[in-house]
């Protein structure tokens, strides 16, 4: 006897539904329980289960799919937020907002959870499916969501037959349909071909890419990131690290991160740690991390081999001179030893010798090419500096033209994505390739990401942190990874903003405003609400028929944002108000005080000119609708916290330095202060990294939690794309 869903037949478990038949569950239904009840699942040992959820979590452990309810206990704790995220839709108010928090996840993905489709995708692509009143049908067919209807098409297209028979049977009569003209072709899921070539795959709309990886096959292709461990990740890097993951989770691929640890005297362990942990911030999933490091003794002998061939020699030109015949197309005195005089002062080099450390190894490519890439550039070099991975092993090292391309070959890369700055340097990357004999790998060009106002080098961003001018390499005012992320950016909205300038190899200047704007879209529907009054000339007042008693009422934190939470509101006597506000009040004016009601203000107190006190009355007949000012207050409490808030400007004063500009010129003198002000007493819960809204002021991250009532909570302000923002 196979298990039956009982239900109400006003309201079918279409989640339910539909995840038993995609998922090959046997199931049959029993529309017969009164309106208004969850579902029940009723198992042939005389067992039941109630609610959507459980119905779904049960059905999940019996689907012929692979982890319909994650590979781990990681990817099912994520798909239970989905979960409980998916009764959003049912809610009229919160449907859109709802379709914006998810088309945004779905940015940088083709699933919501993972790489294999689970009963998350089921849970919110039914509330979609079932919405009332063809909502959703009507936003499927405007541009609003392309994500999202990028994601419902490909799910409906892979499971076209068992959706649209359930749909049909529980939504309408003729089900979804089929997809509009055009968009079906050649979506891929995670049982597609391997064999399906890169055109077939769809293009992403506008805003996102509109040039696919040339000659990739889904399944065949492999990336890499590969950072040098001198800096830790900023914005711009994050641009390569993201594409990266794109095109690898795209292609269903395979993704190396790799340190270039090949200047043992700005690479440290401290970087290589941060990097992870930014690369783990970005949601960046690999196969596994190599180093460059490892094919040290490969590489020596690739450079040997070239030698021997004649494909390479060794230079003791001093640097200075060396450069200047590069640019004017001069061949060294050495271009023409012999390979024994070569290998003789090769092996100086590898002893690290008096001799040695005057050399360098060069590739003889061709001394007269107009791109001066070309021009016999260096492969070796000598350094003493210990290693911060083998120690002292080596007095040679190659440098990152030679070791890239021969790494890159090696370990199987197909596509090298490289930003368009090194695009002179293509030529001589594939030229490398072909003198060592080794595999060809496809370079891949984007434009770099440059922010207005913005230093992204890392010697310019390293003087801020060793001259004391910022608190380390993830103060807010920093444009690295960690920089941003504590000054309250969501991943997503970074991911979208680096999306929405796809492949793109145009050299673009950007603002920091359409960053932070995306941001607020993320954060606005879902981030608590909280009140702060500012500490300087703030003003009570008295409402003389308010509350003898202070008393306090339970409202949600987020009024359209149930998994918000809640908070206690405490209503007194007397009230605090900011300066700013009671200033802009006149004398017998009715004003709204917010989650309270209206209030009539009947005297305003002064001294020389200076409010010091306002006395109203509580007027709850009183209509919102009439009053010109809605205000926030604080209840005159002991329990309400101190509060920092934070507010940062731009590091320098110009919005782009030019070549040859001195950095130092430009610094802005005053790039950090603080506001003292009054929180609601709630706010002795809020979590380091937490994002809530200060209701009239803005939004805000939590740096420093409440510890006691002598130290301040400090927030930091994150811009909201209206306002100067760093």
């Amino acid at each position: 006897m196979e298990p039956s869903v009982a239900f109400a037949a006003d309201s079918p478990p279409l989640s339910v539904i539909a995840a038993a038949r995609v998922a090959g569950v046997a199931l049959s239904t029993d529309p017969s329980l009164p309106s208004g009840s969850d579902p029940v699942l009723r198992l042939a040992s005389g067992e039941t289960l109630q609610g959507t959820n459980s119905l779904l979590r049960y059905i999940a452990q019996f689907a012929a799919l692979p982890n319909f309810y994650g590979q781990d206990a990681f990817e099912a704790e994520q798909i239970n937020k989905w979960l409980e995220f998916s009764s959003t839709f049912l809610s009229g108010s919160e449907f859109e907002n709802a379709c914006a928090h998810v088309d945004g996840h779905l940015t940088f993905r083709t699933l919501l959870v993972g790489f294999n489709l689970s009963i998350a995708d089921i849970a919110i692509w039914s509330a979609l499916a079932g919405s009332t009143g063809q909502r959703w049908e009507s936003l499927r067919k405007s541009k609003k969501y392309q994500n999202l209807v990028r994601w419902f098409n490909s799910i409906l297209t892979e499971h076209g037959d068992a959706l649209n028979e359930v749909t049909a049977a529980y939504v309408g009569k003729r089900g979804l349909g089929k997809l509009p003209a055009g968009n079906t072709k050649g979506i891929v899921s995670s049982g597609s071909s391997k064999e399906t070539n890169v055109h077939s795959l769809p293009k992403e709309n506008a805003g996102g890419f509109e040039v696919d990886l040339p000659g990739a096959k889904v399944g065949e292709v492999c990336l890499r990131f590969a950072p040098e461990p001198s800096g830790y990740l900023h914005i711009g890097h994050s641009k390569a690290a993201l594409l990266n993951k794109y095109f690898a989770e795209r292609y269903q691929g395979r993704l190396i991160i790799r340190f270039d640890d090949t200047n043992p005297s700005k690479e440290s362990n401290e970087f290589v740690d941060s990097l992870l942990k930014d690369i783990e911030t970005l949601g960046i999933k690999f196969e596994k991390v190599t180093y460059t490091s490892d094919y040290f003794e490969d590489l020596m002998k690739m450079a040997e081999k070239l030698i021997l061939e004649g494909k390479a020699y060794v230079d003791d030109t001093p640097r200075e001179q060396m450069q200047k015949e590069r640019m004017d197309g001069i061949e060294s005195r050495c271009r023409n030893n012999s390979v024994d005089v070569n290998l003789a002062l090769w092996k100086e080099m590898i002893a690290g010798s008096e001799r040695g450390l005057q050399c360098c190894v060069r590739g003889k490519l061709d001394m007269q090419d107009p791109n001066k890439s070309l021009r016999d550039p260096v492969y070796y070099r000598c350094n003493l500096v210990s290693h911060h991975r083998i120690g002292s092993k080596y007095k040679v090292y190659p440098t990152y033209d030679f070791a890239c391309p021969y790494v890159d070959s090696i370990e199987g890369i197909t596509h090298a994505l490289r930003s368009s700055e090194y695009h002179d340097r293509n030529a001589q990357y594939y030229r490398i390739l072909e003198d060592m004999g080794v595999r060809n790998v496809q370079i891949y060009e984007f434009s770099r990401l440059n922010m207005v106002y913005t230093l992204l080098s890392k010697r310019k961003l390293l003087w801020f942190v060793q001259n004391g001018k910022v608190d380390g390499w993830d103060d807010p005012r920093f444009p690295t990874v960690q920089g941003i992320v504590r000054r309250g950016l969501k991943v997503e909205a970074l991911v979208q903003f680096i999306l929405q300038q796809g492949a793109s190899k145009n050299l673009n200047l950007m603002e920091w405003d359409k960053l932070w704007t995306i941001n607020k879209k993320i954060i606005d529907p879902i981030c608590p609400r909280h009140t702060a009054v500012l500490e300087e000339r703030r003003i009570i007042l008295i409402l003389e028929n308010g509350p003898e008693k202070p008393f306090v009422r339970i409202l949600p934190r987020h009024k359209k944002y149930e998994p918000a939470g809640q908070k206690a509101t405490t209503y007194t006597k007397r009230i605090w108000l900011d300066y700013a506000d009671a200033s802009s009040i006149a004398e017998g004016e009715e004003v709204t005080l917010m989650d309270w009601g209206n209030a009539i203000v009947k005297e305003i107190k002064k001294e020389d000119g200076i409010i010091t006190q306002l006395v109203g009355v509580l007027h709850p007949e009183g209509s919102v609708k009439t009053t010109k000012l809605k205000l926030t207050w604080l209840p005159e409490i002991e329990e309400l916290v101190h509060l920092a808030l934070v507010e940062f400007d731009y590091l320098i004063k110009k919005k782009k330095l030019e070549e040859g500009e001195e950095f130092l010129d430009n610094l802005n003198p005053c790039t950090r202060w603080e506001i003292p002000a009054l929180g609601d007493a709630n706010m002795r819960n809020l979590k380091r990294g937490e994002i809530i809204q200060l209701e009239r002021k803005g939004y805000y991250r939590c740096d420093v939690p409440f510890l006691r009532p002598s130290k301040p909570i400090v927030l930091f302000a994150i811009p909201d794309g209206r306002q100067q923002a760093s």
